[in-house]
């Protein structure tokens, strides 16, 4: 049930006193991991924590994918696309975690680009042609992120695009080049 559907109880909350409507809401805060993130950050970070949020996250990216570099091969076979695949949604995972806490776009299409990148340049074999439907899937997860960094890259400030234009040019040209078909 939601607080907004029962009035009483809204009212109820609102007429508490401050010092156990304050345990209230930290207890509640301590529930829910997400939002204890964004509180902390919208409460006690600023610019140069956002920069290092950014630099933690392109890290993180590039760790990821140093480290699934032994367990995934340039090959295009069932276990390659398998693991490309998973390592490409736990990179989204944390771009999508960045995004809640820090709502920063910039950082969000950078990083969303980034990881494409890092997908295009270490297994190029992995988005040719195949009618294994592991790479069936592969193609259409990756046809997707391209079409949402374009959205969001439209969304961007002119001069914010231009500071990411060479990376989109070559998602797009690999697109291109590897028959991707994003549909916009």
């Amino acid at each position: 049930m939601s607080l907004h559907k029962d009035q009483e109880l809204k009212e109820a909350v609102l007429n508490l006193p401050t010092k156990e409507k304050d345990k209230l809401l930290v207890r509640l805060i301590n529930k829910d991991k997400m939002l204890l993130k964004q509180l902390h950050y919208e409460l006690l970070e600023d610019e140069s924590d956002l920069e290092d949020r950014i630099i933690d996250l392109k890290s993180n990216l590039e760790s990821l994918f140093e480290t699934n570099a032994n367990k995934i091969k340039n090959i295009p076979v069932y276990s390659n696309y398998k693991g490309l695949s998973s390592t490409l949604r736990q990179a989204s995972g944390m771009v999508n975690e960045h995004e809640k806490i820090t709502k920063d776009k910039f950082s969000v299409v950078e990083a969303r680009l980034l990881i494409l990148e890092e997908a295009f340049d270490l297994y190029p074999s992995l988005f040719g042609p195949s009618a294994l439907s592991p790479a069936f899937k592969l193609h259409k997860y990756v046809n997707g992120r391209i079409k949402n960094a374009i959205k969001l890259f439209d969304n961007l400030h002119e001069d914010l695009q231009f500071d990411l234009r060479e990376q989109m040019e070559f998602v797009l040209n690999f697109a291109a080049d590897h028959k991707l078909d994003y549909d916009l």
